[in-house]
């Protein structure tokens, strides 16, 4: 499921920038990018991150800096003594070599490595007990958002499913139709062939109409739609993680409105099919998005 929050804590002359992010997936990955100092509390944000996730691609970020208001910037004489030789070696040189090159912009020094020297790389660090209470009150807002966008997932997808009900009550009813002109129409066929010719074998003719009638028959497929809305509906009552299973009966819905479809014979009843098979496609990209 996707969602999003972020969290900006200042404290301590410092300024850090929390955020979780998350698209869709299968099963659960959480990536942690998180300053080097403080790999130690991947697994505990992780183990925090599980108890309350069970689906999606995670992405936890957090950006520690110095708070401009309080961070001292200085220029190392040294560094910058260094960057000026070099810089007008390298002028020197190509002089020699007939080449004239742009002069040096002060913005272009101060920004070589160690010329700038800020007490941001030396701030410390806040305690875990701190970073880890600031993760939290982070992760209460994100499965807050989730859970909003849940709720409008849920309404959608049960729109969807009451779409379905009426278009597999309509399958029903022209499958019925078409039987009763079907067999109307294969009696009145088999009387013409049998006062056609006399080589005919009766018995033979009744068992391939029998299959013929077997594998035109659509009643198990409309009863398994049926019963897949039941459950479908029941899903979206049930409490807790759903995401997987309702995945799975995406898939039992579309092989079912398939065989619908290839088994019809009548166009009015392929059309209900196809009919389901959009619904069914759109519920499946909603799916996706279910934990």
């Amino acid at each position: 499921m996707t969602g999003f929050a972020a969290q900006d804590v200042a404290g301590d002359g410092q300024m850090r920038a929390w955020e979780i992010r998350s698209v869709n997936g299968k099963g659960l990955d959480i990536r942690m990018r998180l300053p080097d100092r403080l790999g130690r509390l991947e697994t505990a944000l992780r183990d925090r991150l599980k108890a309350r996730l069970a689906r999606g691609n995670v992405t936890v970020n957090l950006r520690i800096t110095r708070d401009s208001a309080t961070g001292a910037v200085s220029v190392d004489e040294t560094a910058l003594m260094g960057a000026l030789s070099a810089i007008a070696h390298v002028e020197r040189a190509a002089m020699a070599e007939g080449l004239h090159l742009t002069s040096a912009r002060p913005t272009d020094i101060l920004t070589m490595q160690g010329v700038m020297t800020s007490d941001a790389a030396e701030m410390g660090l806040p305690e875990d007990d701190v970073l880890l209470a600031e993760f939290d009150s982070l992760t209460e807002a994100f499965v807050a958002a989730r859970a909003a966008e849940g709720a409008a997932l849920h309404d959608s997808l049960k729109g969807q499913i009451a779409q379905m009900r009426p278009l597999v009550d309509q399958a029903q009813a022209l499958a019925k139709a078409r039987s009763e002109t079907a067999a109307e129409r294969l009696r009145d066929n088999v009387a013409k062939l049998l006062r056609a010719t006399d080589a005919a074998d009766p018995d033979r003719i009744a068992q391939e109409l029998a299959l013929l009638a077997v594998k035109s028959d659509v009643t198990e497929e409309i009863d398994r739609l049926s019963a897949h809305i039941d459950a479908a509906e029941t899903l979206l009552a049930t409490d807790g993680p759903i995401g997987r299973r309702f995945d799975f009966l995406m898939q039992e819905f579309n092989r079912e409105a398939n065989t619908l479809c290839s088994k019809s014979g009548d166009g009015a009843l392929t059309q209900v099919g196809l009919d389901l098979k959009v619904l069914i496609d759109q519920m499946r990209e909603q799916v996706q998005n279910v934990e």
